[in-house]
């Protein structure tokens, strides 16, 4: 089993030793031991936990969630709830967040599938109950990309 000092697991990861100072000061993560010169030695599980420490951190996820996850991965811990809770509530922010940071494309899109309609009348039903007016934008949207911002 291959170990690594400090500084190996922190290239290893792409991070800067004092993020792995900083996590195992956060508790997050563990030394397996130390060599005769006390240098810090680190395991294969060492470097799993600050890649899905990294990840979690890219997708949004405060240091506590991290651990969180960690313990519960880990055997620790046994919150499921908890830990689906946190998950959906998380997934949910970054939806909101998408909608907001696509809405001016969104917008963009509905103008100019307005623009192309022609001129304004009263929308017309169409199959289903939607109205015209809403299919042209739904189709602009696909068209354009955004379909998964509107999710």
């Amino acid at each position: 089993m291959p170990q690594f000092t400090i500084g190996r697991l922190a290239r290893a990861a792409g991070v800067p030793t004092s993020t792995v100072r900083y996590y195992e000061r956060s508790r997050l993560l563990h030394p397996e031991g130390r060599t005769d010169g006390n240098y810090r030695v680190y395991g294969t599980t060492a470097l799993e936990n600050l890649r899905f420490i990294r990840a979690a951190q890219a997708i949004g996820l405060t240091l506590e969630n991290t651990a969180t996850l960690l313990d519960f991965r880990d055997g620790r811990t046994a919150p499921f709830r908890e830990v689906q809770t946190l998950i959906e509530e998380r997934l949910s922010e970054m939806r909101k967040r998408l909608r907001v940071e696509r809405l001016p494309q969104i917008e963009k899109v509905e103008e100019r599938a307005r623009a192309q309609s022609g001129p304004q009348t009263e929308p017309q039903v169409v199959q289903g109950g939607q109205r015209e007016d809403d299919a042209v934008v739904r189709r602009a949207v696909r068209h354009a990309g955004l379909q998964r911002a509107l999710i």
